[in-house]
């Protein structure tokens, strides 16, 4: 019975040394996208979103992080357009 689950142990052993293969690593934004990224992080709305954050009440802080999510990615997507660059994502856009 012990020779049986030697070798079991041993292949789970290996099996638990074996990890996933490193992730790939996205593309790098060109600097215009990072320029508009730049600028959607300081669009009046998020940064007036940003001063509604109450630390101590979690649901005030769930609610304030998703619409300031909201308005970024519409002042991002904004920008884009403004410089008539395309948005990433191809057909669907990315969730956040």
């Amino acid at each position: 019975m012990m020779r049986a689950t030697l070798p079991l142990l041993a292949l789970l052993a290996l099996a638990a040394c074996g990890g996933r293969p490193a992730p790939v690593a996205d593309a790098s934004e060109s600097p215009a996208h990072a320029a508009c990224r730049a600028e959607a992080r300081n669009d009046p709305a998020v940064v007036a979103l940003s001063r509604q954050q109450n630390p101590g009440n979690f649901g005030n802080q769930q609610r304030v992080e998703y619409d300031m999510r909201v308005a970024g990615l519409r002042a991002y997507r904004d920008c884009l357009r403004r410089n008539g660059l395309a948005a990433p994502g191809g057909v669907e856009s990315p969730r956040l």
